[in-house]
């Protein structure tokens, strides 16, 4: 077996982060974890009315998946319509690259969300603030764009503000009502996909998976995500992605995962909540439950349809005789082998 120094794992929770006025974000692109040459994440928390200020990013579109507290969101498209939307814990949005938004904390409580973009290089190098772009520019232009004095600019940021403390929109909030009243019945809109209230895949004994695709939310054209959870000893089976990079937040619990890239060559890492893993398109791996709690993983990928290659369902798809060819087996030694697909085995 080779061994290679690409590490597959990052402690994304115990980087020193970035505060201020409510806000807190911890951040990996290609920079801080050279594997994640693909996807790149961030880890943000909000306290009740701090605002990520309004900006947008250049080199990616975002993902993000709402851990815990409630947020709201507003988004600019092109074609000049605006959007607002209300998230809860296991609420999806995403956002194409370009389009200028802004995340603020409502309710009463912490919020905590996972931001994934489909660029390992994306960086705050490539992400334009309102404050920073408004403060860089002459104040006579500034003052004429705005409809303001040259004395009103002056008391503008002088510099990006990227979190803004502020109050906690109420019902009396202009903005307060993600969409008319006619369609508040809605549970998917056009930038929100409620992930947690999806009919999930289950394992009886191994765990289960829930999954959204541009499929089931048309404008994610560029990412797909999904959340896993593995029964204490259970196993993600052997498997790979032919058309995606893979980026995983370990939201809870205790994981092992091997990386096999060609030639022998394997990376085995062991997680726990907090950490992010990755995976190169077309590299086989496992993920499987080394803990005696619930493990569940959030999971990104950089291509809005889903594609996998589970171990079980290729072998079980081949005639009889190339697999014991393969293999070299012996006598009834196929016969053991999976006849349809696993993708996730209980512990045994």
């Amino acid at each position: 077996m080779k061994t290679t120094s690409l590490s597959f794992k990052y402690e994304l929770e115990k980087k020193e982060p970035r505060t201020n006025d409510g806000g807190t974000t911890r951040g990996a692109s290609v920079t801080d974890f050279p594997a994640s040459i693909g996807i790149a994440g961030v880890s943000m928390r909000l306290q009740p009315g701090s605002m990520r200020e309004l900006h947008w990013h250049a080199n990616a579109a975002e993902w993000a998946y709402v851990i815990s507290g409630t947020v709201r969101t507003t988004i600019i498209h092109p074609d000049g319509h605006s959007y607002t939307d209300n998230f809860e814990p296991g609420d999806v949005w995403y956002f194409p690259k370009g389009y200028g938004h802004s995340i603020q904390a409502t309710g009463n409580e912490e919020c905590h969300f996972i931001l994934i973009f489909d660029n390992g290089n994306f960086s705050e190098d490539h992400t334009f603030s309102v404050t920073d772009f408004v403060a860089s520019m002459p104040p006579e232009i500034v003052a004429q764009n705005l409809g303001l004095t040259l004395e009103e600019v002056a008391a503008l940021p002088k510099r990006e503000a990227y979190f803004a403390a502020g109050i906690v929109p109420d019902e009396l909030s202009f903005n307060a009502n993600a969409r008319p009243e006619e369609s508040d019945i809605e549970l998917t809109n056009l930038h929100r996909y409620p992930l947690h209230a999806q009919q999930p895949r289950i394992i009886p004994g191994g765990g289960l998976q829930r999954l959204v695709t541009s499929k089931e939310f048309p404008i994610s054209t560029t990412m797909a995500g999904s959340i896993l959870e593995l029964q204490p000893g259970a196993l993600r089976e052997m498997h790979w992605h032919p058309n995606a990079d893979e980026w995983q937040y370990y939201i809870s619990g205790q994981a092992e995962m091997s990386v096999f890239l060609a030639e022998g060559t394997v990376v085995t890492e062991q997680f726990n909540a907090g950490d992010v893993g990755y995976v190169p398109m077309g590299a086989g791996h496992y993920i499987k439950n080394t803990g005696d709690t619930l493990c569940r993983v959030l999971i990104g990928f950089n291509s809005g349809k889903y594609e996998s290659i589970d171990l079980s369902e290729w072998l079980s798809g081949n005639p009889k005789d190339v697999v014991v060819t393969n293999f070299g087996l012996t006598d009834g030694e196929i016969e053991k082998f999976p006849t349809k697909k696993i993708f996730i085995q209980p512990k045994i």
